[in-house]
């Protein structure tokens, strides 16, 4: 696993815990919640290494 795959990783479960702590996440919805959350960051960060000149302008 790369160092990447781990940030992405802890920060997919720091979302995950803070929405339990805060009430609005169950066990029964932490499967398919905890997918959505990785591949959300995964995405955001792949295409930010893939596309950066899309922000410099």
């Amino acid at each position: 696993m790369s160092s990447i795959d781990e940030h992405i990783l802890k920060s997919a479960k720091e979302i995950v815990v803070k929405f339990i702590e805060a009430g609005r996440l169950s066990p029964n919805g932490f499967d398919e919640t905890f997918k959505n959350i990785y591949y959300t960051i995964e995405e955001a960060v792949q295409g930010s290494r893939e596309k950066p000149e899309e922000y410099n302008e």
